[in-house]
């Protein structure tokens, strides 16, 4: 990996945000502003926006984010670290069950909701965006394994993802998703 290359090249979920106090603040309100306007328009939304609703100039975002590309990473793997976080969080769970499914809950609306900005993610040369794909992959199924572990539940963990990936893409809304979800539950022992 060159020198010069980004965190997530490195093998981070997510990119280390900057050292120093000031730049690590713009770096987190960046993040967020993109992560906010993405979700009302779209991972095509204007970056200049995005600098505006962070209040920073244009010239701070490109530093933090050379490229959209570099943006949507960031979100993405932003989102995919809270989604981790939150299953780690649930690993002290009273219910082994019940977290393993509060964790799917959420695992199923990061997917229904993330999808896009996921698929803007474009292809490059050097096969990252596989590489990228396969390592938020495996931190999700680590994630789901875990919380799996804790139930007597006799299912797969990737059949599992897999199911829940399922309802994410073909639930209509969330009132289906959750009937879907709660069939699945049914549908493993002891959970």
């Amino acid at each position: 990996m060159p020198s010069g290359a980004a965190p997530w090249q490195q093998g981070a979920l997510r990119p280390d945000p900057p050292r120093r106090a000031d730049a690590r603040r713009n770096h987190e309100r960046l993040l967020a502003m993109a992560r906010e306007l993405f979700e009302e328009r779209g991972a095509g939304a204007p970056l200049d926006e995005i600098a505006r609703r962070a209040g920073v100039g244009n010239a701070t975002m490109y530093r933090h984010f050379p490229t959209r590309r570099d943006m949507i990473i960031a979100v993405y793997a932003d989102e995919v670290e809270r989604l981790c976080a939150d299953g780690r969080a649930l690993l002290s769970a009273e219910s082994p069950g019940d977290a393993l499914f509060t964790w799917l809950r959420a695992f199923v609306e990061h997917v229904a909701g993330k999808r896009e900005l996921l698929m803007a993610i474009p292809d490059d040369r050097n096969g990252e965006r596989s590489e990228l794909f396969d390592r938020w992959h495996d931190a999700m199924i680590s994630t789901a394994s875990a919380l799996l572990a804790r139930t007597t539940a006799t299912i797969d963990v990737a059949d599992l993802i897999s199911a829940a990936h399922g309802i994410a893409l073909a639930a209509t809304d969330a009132d289906q998703a959750e009937r879907l979800l709660d069939y699945l539950r049914r549908g493993t022992q002891g959970s």
